[in-house]
């Protein structure tokens, strides 16, 4: 189409004309309403419906089938794009042949050949060829699994219009006789037949059409059109489109409709805006929005049917007609509800009116369409000319879009609760009825329906239960007001502990003084507000108190008085009453002497008595009536206090009426009553009464907040009744509650209607066999608190898991929240609305650059207003930097006590200056934050599906080329890729990259033109080792002396930002990528961002994202690139990296051979080729180290992608094989370093061969070759020494100081250890490097502690605690845990206390990266099992003994590892103690299996020597134990010759106690560690003089024995 061609169907006039017929269009009615109009014509209906299916209409099933769909972009467009397919093809024909498109009606469509009674003949013979043309159109078309067909009906005759409306909104109809057999005819059609009515057969040309009779039935069936041979039908069709008034000739001949060339004309446009609904307006008005109106959304259908007393005439039914529109468009406007269609048939007038179309979401939309329903019915049923009333009311998701051309179309609804709608007000007449979704979606008392017999219904399956609604006008019905939920002795409140303590303290006070308390619990829905309530119910019955509670409903609001109504029912006991004369008697003993009898006929219609009517009584005015009631209930109540303290209970207190808050008012101020109150937010200003309670300064406020995680986590395997859940299934879940009990509930009501939910037997850990799928299976378990209400032992224990293939991630949300979100969107304006829109597509987190990015044609000020805005209504939260976020999500917003007598002393006239203040500052806390955060993840998900996917692939592209330049590592770590050279091995890239760009990250990767020599002599000239260490130190030393803050070139400015980075562009790229179908993209980010959480120590997400990648590497398999094949090798290769971090040795070995094989560097597997590949190496290395300079350029970019990620494999392989002690294994591990040095040599990067260096060298220490190692590191040394003084060599510098002091410290050689690591942390800390920093401080805090250097050790303490509290490093701060635990164990002194301790690792145990990353959960429970088993607490000790043994299998060659197998044996050497103690019958083959496992572990030695001394001295015990004093002599001596060669002080001195004592005749008390633990002195104690050092050496655990007994 041209240009202006589109320009002129851009305007809105035309936008318009498309929602409706010409018959309106061109129209020139009365301005009169109702006006009627008559004209002849002929009408054609057209349905499409399947094939098989008659009742189920097709294109209703297809929306059944998209809305239950379990994914996101679950079809909302793919059903337009087929719905339109069908019914645009049948618009375009039909304006094709000259007709008019009267009225849509889901998949169904009238339409109208308007003429002259005359032309009727030759245009039935038009419209029956359109017809049969329209059958040719689809033959036997299926798609998406749909049979197409189509039935047609035709009629001829008179017809008439009627218009009708208000002065906002109009609407039409036609009807008469011939309307009446249009509908019957296509009712007795088949599939593909068209039937004519017996008028239309009367007035046809019968010599042109070929009929067919149907028996008993005065309509025919068309077979063909029998035209003469000689007939030209285009001559024919020509000469019939004269008599069309509208249809388009000469310069227009080409368009489908004249409608298209209407020109601008406000008084047209005007008029014609009345046909077409609001929401439709808004969309033409404000194009910003287009698209946004077709989408599969949870709506309420009202289906009114109007019956009239004699189907007259259009002039005698019109008055009706438009009575009946006036009333229902001005209820339905009131609640944001809508008349989408008007139909009339034979069975009356019909209204399709719908609640909670796009932009009209409302609060309580069920409960408004039934008060809407009720309503109407009752106006209705008063009107003349109308017999029967009858409405339907169905709730639920339906396509709502629209259908047609786009010269033609309409805005419907399509799908089954429309049918059901329908279906219910035909078959039953005269009620209101609702079906069981609306019914329980109201909140209203079960005593306002009643439940129906079922009926078969047509084209409806399974209605389910059908119910008529009585009506909404509450009365007091006795019984029946009680708190909604039920208590539940099996199942705990969770996570309310601080809303009941507010309780308890406002109890305490209530029932001690003699004054009224006043307890408000506000919260949104869905909180937990009832089932708090239900819960204090229960706490609050007692002795001398009566507690009275009850629920209300948003109709109570409405009733007068109603609560106290209520609550003075409960009171006088007429709750329990059933029959009114008990009612009496009741109302007699109470008021008998504070009422005379001829008054008592006052609570006749409060309480549904029968007291006979006094003439005082009658003659009272209802405010006289209402005065009597208050203060005779006053009295009674303070009658009742004297006798027992009364504690009122209401939920829902917001739908409270204004004449009972007032009462209550009064009632705090004369009577002590303890009222608690749950509540939702008011929408309005509450009434002075309530605002004088909620002020008052007895009350006290809570706002509710979010429940914790680990309830959260307590709660799903509560209500799933199992042990464990998936830690996806976990995530998955807090993310999507937010905290919200009800959030939660649905979500797995959600997954169980899709089956996503699968039950096992739980499997022990030591059963399981490991394989890659289940290396982090059932990881999320309950807390200890919920373990007397989970499954028993003889229940069986079964655990969670998910159903194969489930994209959790990708669910689209359930229609429940998915409606509270839209509810939400809607009260937004459309500017904000399209803020948010933009936003869901990015992601759940996102940058404030970004959002700026896409948002279409919006300035900076504008988008940080609106933001503002949002983040002050709580759909976002923003967030200055990435750690403020991660801070933020480990736990949620929890309740709070509001001071509002405080808030209220503010002057009122300053309120408006004030709320623009706050505003101002927020927007201030925009412009500093520029991460922003949905609050709850259901609104993006709800914002991003509203999308046509079109307009996603557009949006997603965007961010795509946005994120791109930033989906690398921080400036501080060089902005190189989280997996090296990554990006030049794959095409990855939108947007195209000049030669700088391309050379500076070449630069940030470490590149260089040409290799600086590094090759050094072999005789070296340092003679001496303390010479040399010396030299080290007094370089290191010159280094940070040098590294000023002013040296911005080797100083950065801020600290490593990766994590951030992670979060808002590599992660949210990969999702980007796979929205596109960009699959190598999406794989590329994939591995980066498994790659990125390896460097964090997250192993649970590098696994997850890992996970997504084998998908997509399943689906990429088919490509043979050397790119695909690279991206392969990175795969297996982290995954070896992970299975080696959570100890899975044979799985790393197995990923990282496939990893290596794939990049044609294959490991030998046998041990002949071992040893033909350490010749091999051993050449290569030889020539390395004899060249004087390299013999070739740099390798080029993709060869050194492939070298780094070899590096890392052969890395981690060396280690693998040293942790074997069988002897052809030191070979295998050999061989591996071999490699890895021969390859980093190969990069010529300075980094991968000191790194391979100092590798190779403690790889040489552990094997014990003593005359190489010390080369190695002399030659690493040298490399730094002719390092540039930048940024990058400072770094190398500092991870030489790191590594060599880490590997020293293995080593046994502590002085040197302490002097090299506090030289690196001042380097990291320099460096602005926390994460580097705190590696060090954890290995410098161990060799302080052996050397007994207390007060630097806990100066170290110091700084590692401040950097795990400020950078929120869950490791670090349970290493500063560790080493609290051993300074009381060992060192004789407290730090932080053991309880402190404790609590962090019940806190923290199942946070996912402790829990998978290998030793230091094992130190952690190890410890404090020894700590019991000192204090002979077995049961406790058990429970911890337990939890480290299931760790022992992850072995990994690590100091963390290394040092929990330590304490760990050290458990299992007390455990010992205690059977030979207790004489157990295994004692001797326990201490024998024990005596092993402690040489077997000395033998393997695959982490250093530091760790023996104390294997050593617990091997002589276990000696001793077991009676063998020979051996235990050999074994004490090697850990005192071992502990005096490391200088480690503090197993010196432990080993001559126990050596002391061991060989002494004293005996030991029962208690003597209970005695030390209570005594154990503080560090404060220390430091301050109290306590002597000297004197906590002799805190120390004596080990028992008594050499002189042998227990065997």
């Amino acid at each position: 189409m041209s240009t202006q061609g589109e320009e002129q169907q851009d305007r809105a006039i035309v936008r318009i004309a498309a929602h409706l017929p010409d018959l309106i269009v061109y129209g020139d009615f009365c301005p009169e309403r109702p006006s009627v109009d008559y004209f002849d014509g002929v009408l054609m209906f057209v349905d499409i419906s399947g094939k098989h299916d008659r009742d189920v209409r097709c294109f209703t099933a297809m929306t059944e089938r998209f809305s239950t769909a379990m994914y996101m972009d679950r079809g909302a467009e793919q059903l337009v794009e087929i719905l339109n397919h069908y019914i645009s093809a049948i618009v375009e024909k039909v304006l094709i042949f000259g007709g008019d498109i009267l009225k849509f009606a889901g998949d169904a469509l009238l339409a109208l050949w308007k003429v002259e009674r005359k032309q009727l003949k030759n245009m039935i013979t038009v419209v029956v060829k359109c017809s049969l043309e329209i059958h040719e159109l689809f033959g036997t078309q299926e798609l998406e699994g749909l049979d197409i067909r189509v039935k047609i009906g035709l009629a001829a005759g008179h017809i008439t219009m009627l218009v009708f409306g208000d002065e906002k909104r109009n609407f039409f109809l036609v009807t008469g006789q011939t309307v009446d057999d249009v509908r019957q005819a296509q009712n007795m059609a088949q599939m593909n037949d068209v039937i004519l009515s017996p008028n239309c057969w009367q007035l046809c040309d019968r010599s042109m059409i070929e009929i067919e009779r149907i028996p008993e039935q005065r309509a025919v069936k068309v077979n063909f059109l029998k035209l003469p041979p000689t007939f030209n039908f285009d001559e024919f069709f020509t000469k019939c489109m004269t008599f069309m008034d509208y249809y388009p000739s000469g310069d227009h001949k080409n368009l489908l409709r004249l409608a298209c060339m209407l020109e601008s004309d406000p008084e047209l446009e005007s008029s014609l805006q009345k046909y077409v609904m609001e929401s439709i307006s808004k969309q033409i008005d404000d194009k910003q929005l287009r698209g946004y109106l077709s989408e599969l959304r949870p709506v309420t259908i009202v289906f009114v049917n109007l019956v009239f007393k004699d189907q007259d005439k259009a002039e005698v039914i019109g008055p009706s007609i438009q009575d009946a529109s006036v009333h229902i468009n001005s209820v339905l406007r009131d609640f944001r509800g809508q008349i989408n269609k008007v139909f009339m048939f034979d069975k009356g007038c019909s209204f399709l009116c719908v609640f909670g179309f796009p932009g009209e979401k409302a609060p309580d939309e069920v409960t408004h369409a039934l008060e809407s329903a009720v309503e109407i019915f009752d106006f209705c049923s008063q009107v003349q000319k109308i017999h029967t009333v009858s409405i339907g009311v169905a709730s639920g998701t339906v396509f709502c879009g629209i259908v047609g051309h786009s010269v033609r179309h309409e805005y419907t609804v399509i799908g089954q609760k429309v049918n059901i709608a329908a279906r219910m007000m035909m078959y039953y007449p005269g009620i209101v009825t609702c079906d069981s979704v609306t019914y329980n979606s109201s909140n209203l008392p079960a005593y306002f329906f009643k439940e129906l017999p079922k009926k078969v219904m047509k084209g409806v399956a399974d209605s389910g239960p059908i119910y008529q609604c009585l009506g909404l006008n509450e009365k007091v019905m006795f019984g029946m007001a009680y708190l909604i939920c039920n208590r539940n002795e099996a199942y705990p409140l969770l996570g309310r502990e601080k809303e009941l303590k507010y309780f308890r303290c406002n109890m305490k006070e209530f029932l001690m003084s003699n004054c009224s308390r006043i307890l408000m619990y506000e919260g949104l829905s869905g909180y937990g507000k009832s089932q708090i309530l239900m819960e204090i119910e229960y706490l609050s019955q007692g002795e001398n108190h009566r507690t009275v509670a009850i629920a209300l409903t948003k109709i109570s609001f409405h009733q007068t008085f109603y609560t106290i109504q209520i609550l003075m029912a409960n009171v006088l006991g007429l709750d329990a009453c059933k029959h009114y004369k008990e009612r009496q008697t009741n109302i007699e003993n109470k008021v008998k002497t504070l009422l005379d009898e001829k008054f008592h006929c006052i609570f006749n219609d409060i309480f549904h008595v029968q007291f006979p009517t006094s003439r005082e009584v009658s003659k009272m005015s209802i405010l006289k009536k209402q005065k009597q009631l208050e203060a005779l209930f006053m009295k009674i109540l303070e009658k009742t206090v004297k006798q027992e303290r009364i504690i009122f209970i209401i939920d829902e207190a917001q739908f409270v009426d204004k004449t009972s808050w007032a009462f209550l008012e009064k009632l705090i101020q004369n009577v002590p009553i303890f009222i608690i109150m749950s509540l939702s937010p008011f929408l309005d200003v509450p009434c002075e009464a309530a605002s004088a309670i909620i002020k008052n300064r007895n009350t006290t406020y809570i706002t509710i907040g979010a429940v914790q995680p680990s309830d959260i986590r307590n709660k799903v395997c509560l209500d799933l009744n199992v042990k464990g859940i998936p830690k996806e299934l976990d995530l998955y879940l807090l993310e999507g509650s937010c905290g919200i009990p009800f959030y939660c509930e649905e979500l797995l009501k959600n997954l169980d209607q899709h089956r996503v939910l699968v039950f096992q037997p739980m499997e022990s850990e030591e059963k399981a066999n490991m394989t890659w799928n289940n290396l982090f299976k059932n990881v999320a378990k309950p807390t200890e608190q919920l373990r007397p209400f989970t499954l028993g032992d003889d229940g069986g224990e079964e655990v969670c898991k998910l159903a194969s293939g489930v994209r959790l991630k990708n669910l689209s949300p359930p229609a429940s929240l998915k409606e509270i979100s839209l509810v939400q969107l809607d009260s937004m304006s459309l500017s904000h609305q399209m803020l948010v829109r933009c936003a869901a597509i990015i992601g759940l987190t996102f940058t404030t650059e970004l959002l700026f990015e896409i948002l279409p044609c919006w300035n900076m000020k504008k988008m940080i207003h609106a933001l503002a805005t949002l983040v002050e209504s709580n759909i976002f939260d923003c967030f200055r930097n990435g750690k403020e976020l991660r801070k933020a999500l480990k736990q949620n917003s929890a309740s709070f006590e509001v001071h509002h007598r405080s808030l209220s002393l503010k002057p009122v006239e300053g309120q408006a200056h004030r709320e623009s203040e706050a505003l101002h500052e927020q927007e201030s806390e925009v412009i500093e934050c520029h991460i922003i955060r949905f609050c709850r993840p259901m609104m993006q998900k709800t914002a991003y599906e509203l999308w046509l996917k079109d307009q996603k692939v557009d949006m997603h592209l965007k961010c795509a080329r946005f994120l791109e330049e930033n989906a690398h590592r921080c400036d501080q770590c060089h902005s190189g890729d989280f997996i090296p050279y990554h990006h030049f091995t794959v095409d990855i890239r939108l947007n195209s990259l000049d030669m700088d760009s391309i050379k500076q990250m070449a630069k940030s990767q470490g590149f260089k033109s040409k290799l600086t020599s590094f090759l050094i002599n072999p005789n070296y000239s340092w003679r001496s080792f303390e010479e040399i260490k010396e030299k080290i130190l007094n370089f290191f030393d010159i280094i940070i002396a040098k590294m000023r803050p002013s040296q911005e070139d080797i100083i950065p400015l801020e600290s490593c930002q990766c994590e951030e980075i992670l979060e808002v562009a590599v992660m949210p790229l990969a999702y980007h990528f796979l929205a596109l179908g960009e699959n190598s993209k999406a794989l590329y980010y994939f591995l980066e961002a498994a790659s990125a959480h390896l460097i964090l120590e997250d192993n649970y997400m590098a696994y997850t994202y890992l996970n997504e990648g084998e998908r997509l590497l399943k689906i990429l398999k088919k490509e043979k690139s050397w790119s695909h094949t690279f991206e392969s090798a990175t795969f297996y290769g982290l995954k070896g990296q992970v299975c080696f971090n959570m100890g899975q040795m044979v799985l790393a070995k197995k990923m990282l051979k496939k990893s290596l094989k794939l990049l044609n560097r294959t490991f030998p597997f046998s041990f002949i080729s071992m040893f033909f590949y350490i010749h091999v190496e051993k050449n290569k290395h030889h020539r390395y180290m004899n060249q004087q300079a390299p013999e070739s350029s740099p390798p080029g970019k993709k060869r050194l992608a492939e070298l780094h990620l070899q590096v890392n494999c052969f890395s981690l392989l060396w280690k693998i094989y040293s942790l074997n002690y069988f002897f052809h294994y030191k070979y295998y591990a050999y061989l591996a370093a071999l490699m890895e040095m021969n390859t980093a040599l190969e990069t010529q990067d300075d980094f991968q061969i000191i790194k391979a260096y100092l590798d190779y060298a403690l790889h040489e220490q552990l094997a014990s070759q003593n005359n190489t190692w010390y080369k190695n590191e002399i030659m690493a040394m040298e490399i730094i020494l002719n390092l540039p003084l930048k940024a990058k060599g400072i770094e190398i510098m500092a991870y030489m100081a790191d590594t060599l002091g880490c590997n020293k410290y293995l080593m046994g050689h502590l002085d040197l250890a302490i002097d090299l690591g506090s030289r690196a942390q001042k380097m990291w800390s320099l460096l602005r490097n926390p994460y580097k920093q705190y590696k060090v401080l954890c290995w410098l805090c161990t060799s302080l502690r052996l050397k007994t250097r207390y007060k630097q050790l806990i100066q170290v303490l110091g700084w590692l605690w401040d950097l795990s509290t400020s950078e929120e490093y869950i490791i670090s701060k349970a290493f500063f845990y560790l080493i609290c635990l051993d300074t009381m164990l060992y060192s004789g002194f407290v730090y932080r206390t053991f309880n402190e301790c404790l609590a962090f690792i019940q806190e923290n145990e199942d946070n996912r990266i402790l829990k998978f990353q290998s030793g230091i959960l094992l130190g952690l429970h190890s410890s404090v099992a020894i700590w019991y088993a000192r204090l002979q607490e077995w049961d406790d000790f058990q429970v911890y003994f337990s939890k480290a043994k299931n760790l022992v299998p992850r072995r990994t060659p690590t100091a963390l590892y290394f040092h929990g197998v330590c304490r760990y044996l050290e458990a299992q050497v007390l455990q010992l103690q205690k059977q030979i103690e207790g004489q157990s019958d295994s004692a001797q083959d326990s201490g024998v299996e024990l005596l092993k496992n402690l040489e077997s572990t000395v033998a393997q030695n695959t982490t250093g020597p530091i760790f023996l001394s104390r294997i050593y001295h617990l091997m002589a015990y276990v000696c001793i134990l077991m009676g063998d004093g020979q051996n235990c002599d050999l074994f004490l001596n090697t850990a005192l010759q071992l502990a005096e060669t490391h200088g480690n002080v503090l197993e010196m001195g432990w080993l001559s106690l126990n050596r002391e004592w061991w060989y002494s005749n004293s005996e030991l008390a029962k208690d003597q560690w209970l005695q030390i633990a209570l005594n154990l002195p503080t560090w404060d104690n220390i430091i301050s003089g109290d306590v002597n050092m000297q004197d906590i050496q002799k805190n120390k655990f004596l080990m028992k024995v008594n050499i002189l007994d042998n227990p065997f």
